[in-house]
């Protein structure tokens, strides 16, 4: 019998994308309050490896935008994920760019997205994190708002790494999304450091104060040049982050140039980005010499393409796009590739444990 998804997907495509999305999260958490869950996902048996000393269930995780505001945290737990990160957020609410915002693309099995970090503001998303069940490793993303100037940014992550920090197992400060004007140039290296410096001093005052502390990751860009890999891997050595995910989604389109949508404005996640980010991956793996952990995302469709991740460098991985084309299959699907393939290293590999 095909899987639940297999069926529905048709359906759900012939929905606005964004509808489609939140009526998906919807049916999700009925089916976890009904504690249906393993009638459309089986979770995958533990795969347990510790990165930036924190012991995950199993190296694959969902990956920031799916659920901005914390809202469907045990819904999504249901299905086997080994960590779960939420957000983006930002200090105060914003309605995004407007809509429509989010487009498939599948002939190509891929995704366009202009959402802008449409979010509740980090209030509401702690509020959720505290009303949920959810017990596992948890990631927070953290960003600006859109009408925050760059040199003011800071202020911005501050204030939500503050608003977090209790709650997270981990924080994401996120400059590499596409879709705010001027983001991305807080990945040059003076901005950069200058916001991690930052960034890090209140990370160790919070774990003083919060009697742990929580790692800080960087989430990157994957349209970065050799020379910017080398400024931000000599910023994030120098500045001693935690983690580094690599990536976030692409403005190039030369493989869906030909696509009705592929000139949509917005980051391009799914198929088409898995070699680029990967390549991304690889590269910081060369430059970073394993000093700094690193979580490989983008474009996985399959179990082969999580493993192929880990082959560049990754010690987890995160899914996003690949669920919308392929469903919660695709969650023990990785876990399962990965363990046939790097069982042995995963325990070998163990960051920080």
């Amino acid at each position: 019998m095909a899987p639940a998804y297999d069926r529905l997907r048709p359906i759900l495509f012939r929905l606005d994308a964004e509808r489609a999305h939140r009526l998906t999260l919807a049916g999700l958490d009925l089916t976890a309050r009904l504690r249906a869950t393993r009638w459309i996902s089986s979770a995958p048996a533990e795969l347990p490896v510790t990165v930036f000393g924190l012991r995950f269930p199993n190296p694959v995780g969902l990956a920031a935008g799916l659920d901005k505001n914390g809202e469907h945290l045990d819904a999504l737990a249901a299905l086997g994920f080994g960590f779960i990160e939420i957000g983006t957020v930002t200090p105060l609410p914003q309605p995004g760019n407007p809509r429509p915002r989010l487009f498939r693309l599948p002939a190509h099995e891929a995704i366009i997205n202009r959402m802008g970090f449409n979010n509740d503001g980090v209030d509401a998303l702690v509020r959720n994190v505290r009303k949920s069940a959810y017990g596992g490793v948890l990631g927070i993303n953290i960003g600006k708002n859109k009408d925050t100037p760059n040199d003011k940014a800071v202020n911005d992550y501050l204030a939500c790494l503050g608003k977090v920090y209790a709650h997270a197992s981990y924080v994401v400060i996120n400059v590499s999304s596409p879709n705010t004007a001027g983001l991305r140039d807080l990945q040059a290296r003076e901005a950069l450091h200058r916001l991690v410096a930052m960034l890090r001093v209140a990370q160790e005052r919070l774990g003083s104060q919060h009697g742990g502390r929580r790692p800080m990751l960087l989430k990157i860009a994957p349209d970065l040049s050799l020379t910017e890999m080398d400024a931000m891997a000599e910023v994030l050595t120098r500045t001693g982050i935690d983690g580094v995910i690599c990536t976030n989604t692409t403005l190039e389109r030369t493989a869906v140039e030909y696509d009705p949508l592929g000139a949509e404005t917005g980051g391009l996640s799914g198929k088409p980005l898995f070699e680029r980010s990967t390549a991304v991956l690889a590269g910081m793996r060369e430059r970073l010499q394993g000093r700094i952990p690193l979580i490989g995302v983008g474009g996985i469709l399959d179990g082969a393409d999580a493993a192929e991740k880990l082959d560049a460098g990754a010690s987890l991985v995160q899914l996003y796009s690949g669920l919308i084309y392929r469903g919660p299959v695709l969650v023990r699907e990785c876990v399962e590739e990965i363990r046939r393939q790097h069982a042995d290293a995963l325990e070998a590999r163990q960051h920080g444990a």
